[in-house]
């Protein structure tokens, strides 16, 4: 598949999206605005490079949505600055809109109207067409055509997305904004959404896109780390595992739960958490060879009746380094 390339309409000194300082504090509805209320985005600075599939990774409640609504000009910071292709997001909002494409995170089509008239009204709303539009959208459009005809609401997850996603690129944006566009949405759907994006970054598209799922983060050039409003890392994918700083074990054990209790009482524990059918494990001495950890954790769950439980090393990923960065976070 193919799409058609998108030239940066920026200069080519500036960062695609700048963002320095920002803020955004909701107030809580018994209290006035002075007294407090919810840090929604803690004081963050980032840049991203035109052309890069760049993420935004955290779980619910990071400020991942309010980030991309103060970057799409639908709300206002409280503090800080934001350009995006080089247009100031508050006072510029009029030239920018056109040149955005934004998928909410909720399914916000018309759900009473076909694929084929939720494509039409959108195109129509920038001016376009689909015919004149067709090979901007066709990598996504081809699979939507043979539902063409059917309401958005009795779309599949999947398909409701494609036609989300879609309908954000009618008018040909020079930047594409996704919030969570793959939540809800099951396993396979998920990878051809995200082949459909790399599809959209080799034809030169700046994409940025939010997730809570931490798997998602290896399909990006580079990964933002969020959690409650705050950046953890700004980083590659691989580098951001490689940070991880200690040996990591996974341990096996069918009586998993009472093993974790076991472990936490270890001398030598540093972290153990559950993942997926296993647990990851972290040792307290740094110098100490992988081998001898191995050994050790081996001995002791023995010791304590678990000995069937098998310890091996294991390659850190994106989540064990979120997990480690947000150790003791409140």
């Amino acid at each position: 598949m193919s799409a058609t390339a998108h030239p940066a309409r920026t200069a080519p000194d500036q960062p695609a999206v700048q963002v320095e300082q920002l803020q955004k504090r909701f107030a809580l509805a018994h209290r006035s605005p002075g007294e407090g209320g919810i840090v929604a985005l803690d004081k963050v600075s980032f840049t991203v490079e035109h052309g890069e599939l760049f993420g935004f990774i955290g779980p619910d409640g990071a400020g991942k949505t309010t980030l991309f609504r103060l970057l799409v000009s639908l709300l206002v910071p409280d503090g800080g600055r934001a350009t995006v292709l080089g247009l100031e997001v508050v006072h510029n909002y009029r030239a920018l809109r056109p040149r955005v494409g934004y998928m909410a995170g909720r399914f916000s089509l018309y759900p009473d109207l076909s694929v084929e008239e939720n494509l039409r009204f959108f195109a129509s709303v920038f001016g376009t067409t689909i015919d004149r539009e067709f090979e901007q959208i066709k990598p996504i459009y081809t699979q939507l055509q043979p539902f063409r005809d059917r309401r958005a609401a009795a779309l599949s997850g999947g398909m409701k997305q494609k036609l989300a996603l879609c309908c954000a690129l009618v008018h040909r944006p020079d930047i594409l904004f996704l919030d969570e566009p793959t939540t809800g949405v099951d396993a396979v759907s998920r990878r051809e959404f995200w082949d459909l994006l790399g599809v959209l970054k080799r034809s030169g598209l700046t994409t940025i896109v939010s997730t809570p799922y931490m798997d998602e983060a290896t399909r990006c050039d580079r990964v933002a780390l969020i959690h409650h409003g705050k950046l953890l890392g700004i980083d590659t994918p691989s580098d951001i595992a490689a940070a991880f700083g200690r040996p990591l074990l996974a341990v096996r054990e069918t009586a998993r739960y009472k093993a974790l209790l076991a472990l936490r009482t270890y001398e030598h524990v540093h972290s153990v958490y559950p993942f997926g059918d296993v647990m990851h494990y972290t040792d307290a001495r740094e110098d100490a060879p992988v081998a001898r950890i191995v050994e050790d954790v081996k001995t002791f769950l023995f010791a304590h009746g678990f000995a069937g439980a098998s310890v091996e090393p294991l390659a850190p990923t994106v989540e064990d380094s979120f997990i480690a960065r947000t150790e003791g976070a409140p």
